[in-house]
């Protein structure tokens, strides 16, 4: 017979929460992306290259990729590992997505696109 581990009745009881729409939980994952105490945490690092594809996949104006990138870069993201987030949201969000948002990630990471060069 297997006994589950703690570690995932952490994540049962948070995905519990979450579906049941309790406030606290909610409140506390969307103003810090995480709950305390709790192994549901992802490395700073990995957090935010999930976040950088969300906000393709949302659309998300320059300032808010530039900000998540930034910080990434901070956490240890390389600009390789920034770039593969596109790619790799690419099939999920598509090809206009990809096309209007590339050169905003460009601009977010301090590359020139634009230029005819």
């Amino acid at each position: 017979m297997l006994i589950p581990s703690p570690r995932v009745d952490q994540v049962e009881e948070l995905l519990r929460r979450l579906a049941l729409n309790d406030e606290k939980s909610v409140g506390m994952v969307l103003t810090s992306g995480s709950i305390p105490d709790t192994d549901v945490a992802l490395v700073p690092k990995v957090d935010l290259l999930v976040r950088l594809g969300a906000l393709v996949a949302v659309g998300a104006a320059t300032a808010s990729l530039r900000r998540t990138v930034q910080l990434a870069l901070a956490a240890g993201a390389t600009e390789s590992e920034i770039v593969g987030v596109l790619v790799a949201v690419a099939p999920t969000v598509g090809l206009a997505r990809v096309v209007a948002t590339a050169p905003k990630l460009a601009d977010a990471i301090g590359y020139d696109v634009a230029s005819d060069e």
